[in-house]
This record gives structure tokens, C-alpha cells and sequence, in this order.
């Protein structure tokens, strides 16, 4: 895949239109949530791609033995199927490639970072009839089957753990507390393996495509409309807003990089009016910039 080109404006329109929509059902769906983030980083994914990517999905589930056993064995026939005879997995250089963060590229590729293979698994074994969901370990995301919240060292083979990006290989508890302890030097807390809420995986994606685009200030448009779909989401961090009136300043876009300081500085008052003051400042240096 070359540099992906963004969709025209209409098109863009109606993508963003159906994200707001879907997120604000009463169950979103993770994978048409995931496949319009694709679609507004890339213009030649049209709704006949998304429904392709959605039949592999199924394809994919109807290729899992049936309904294999417990959390161990579901663990297990996903890794044997996904990661083992399909490959789906990652390595470090995924992390580099915006493709990565995509679900339809994901699904082509069969590569791609560890959230986003997660969504695979998850998908495909929620389709087969697993008890699945996504875990949001602090700087690594994978899947639990069965019973949720099960601490280690008491009935954690109730909850079954597995990282898609390792190709699916199953957890015990000290390798859940090893990585937990690389990413933030502390110990493993019982409700770091609570089921992340679907539009908390979908916020979490779109922040590490900005993330992606900070590294390579040449794809500020990356970052404006990962935000732009981020502030669609029915709950959001407020700071969005300012982190969005930044990047249109820095695409010199003065006026509406202001109109949004001034709209965040409102926000932020009530609680704290110095940061709203400087929050201003800005914005009055924004305006000054179109003289």
C-alpha cells in the first residue's frame, strides 16, 4: 500500500456521518466503527470494501471448529487458526505504517498493532459464539475469554488471556504482570483486566493514529481527522477541542484555530480561568497571524 489518499469532501461527509450514527447506537458495531476510520484515511474504501472486509470476518469465524470448549480452548483454536495457519501478527515495524492502525489493511495484510489484531480476534471469535472481549493493559491491548476480572494467583483460569500480536499466544498470569510491569514498573491491578468498552477500543486506535501523524509533522491531516472522528464519539476527553484547534493553526487555518481556542477557553473557565486566559492568548495570537 502507497501513501493512502483521503476521500473527497462529500464522501468524507457521509463516512463521518455514519461513524457519529453507529457510535451513538445502542450497540456499536466495533468493526464498521473500525472500517469507517479506515474509509476516512482511505479514499478507495468504499461501502463494497467494507462489506468485503466484514464477509472475511465471517469466512474467517465459519473456519473455527465449533464452539471448541472453554475460555482455554477457545484461546487456543484462535491462535492455532489466526495466528498459526493464517499468520495474523505483528512485529515491530507495524508500528511505523499507518496501514497498521487500519482494519481493512489489517485483515489484507495480516499484520498490523496489537489493538487492531485484537479487533480481528475479537470479531472473529464473537462471530463463532466465544465470550470474547478486548483487555486495555497499560501499553499492550489483547483479548480475555470467559470470565472477566479474575486476578492472577487466585481464579485466573477463569479468565483466559491471549495477545494476537504474539500470534495469539496464551497468557499465564506472570507474563499478564510482566508486561504490565515493562509498560508502567508497577504491579498488575485486578481491574486492568475488566472488557474494554467498544468505543474506548475505537478512541484508543484514533489516538494512536495521532500519535502516528505527531511523528511526521508532513501528515497533519492525518491527525486533524483522526481528532475530527475522535470528538464524534459520544464521550470524549475535552481536551480534544484545544488539540484540534492546534493542528488547524499549524495547517494555517488562523480563524477556526481561534474560534476553537476561544470555544475551549469557555470550557476550561469555570474550573480553572488562568488557563482559560492563556488558552485566549493564543487565540488572539492566531488572529494576528491573518495580518
Amino acid at each position: 500500500m502507497g501513501r493512502p489518499h483521503p476521500p473527497g469532501p462529500e464522501r468524507s461527509a457521509a463516512w463521518r456521518r455514519w461513524f457519529a450514527d453507529e457510535a451513538r447506537a445502542e450497540r456499536p458495531d466495533l468493526a464498521t466503527l473500525c472500517l469507517l476510520i479506515g474509509a476516512e484515511a482511505d479514499g478507495t474504501l468504499d461501502e463494497a470494501g467494507m462489506d468485503a472486509a466484514q464477509i472475511e470476518l465471517d469466512r474467517l469465524a465459519g473456519e473455527l471448529p465449533f464452539r471448541p470448549g472453554g475460555p482455554q480452548a477457545w484461546a487456543t483454536a484462535l491462535a492455532d487458526h489466526l495466528g498459526g495457519h493464517c499468520g495474523f501478527r505483528g512485529t515491530a515495524g507495524d508500528y511505523q505504517r499507518l496501514e497498521s492502525s487500519l482494519l481493512h489493511e489489517v485483515l489484507r495484510r495480516r499484520r498490523g498493532l496489537p489493538i487492531l489484531l485484537s479487533v480481528v480476534w475479537m470479531e472473529v471469535a464473537r462471530r463463532a459464539g466465544a465470550h470474547v472481549y478486548g483487555v486495555a493493559l497499560p501499553g499492550h491491548f489483547v483479548v480475555g475469554f470467559g470470565r472477566q476480572g479474575a486476578s492472577p494467583g487466585t481464579d485466573f483460569e477463569e479468565q483466559v488471556l491471549a495477545d494476537p500480536f504474539d500470534g495469539g499466544r496464551v497468557l499465564t498470569g506472570s507474563d499478564a504482570e510482566l508486561l504490565v510491569a515493562g509498560a508502567t514498573g508497577a504491579p498488575l491491578d485486578p481491574s486492568m483486566l475488566t472488557p474494554a468498552d467498544p468505543l474506548d477500543v475505537v478512541l484508543r486506535i484514533l489516538n494512536n493514529i495521532r500519535a502516528w501523524a505527531a511523528a511526521r509533522p508532513e501528515r497533519g491531516d492525518v491527525a486533524l481527522w483522526a481528532v475530527d472522528l475522535s470528538l464524534l464519539l459520544p464521550s470524549h476527553p475535552a481536551r480534544l477541542r484545544y488539540d484540534r484547534a492546534q493542528l488547524l493553526v499549524q495547517h494555517g487555518d488562523f480563524l477556526a484555530g481561534a474560534t476553537e481556542l476561544d470555544a475551549y477557553a469557555d470550557i476550561v473557565a469555570p474550573v480553572d480561568e488562568p488557563a482559560a486566559d492563556r488558552v485566549r492568548q493564543q487565540a488572539r495570537a492566531a488572529r494576528a497571524m491573518l495580518n
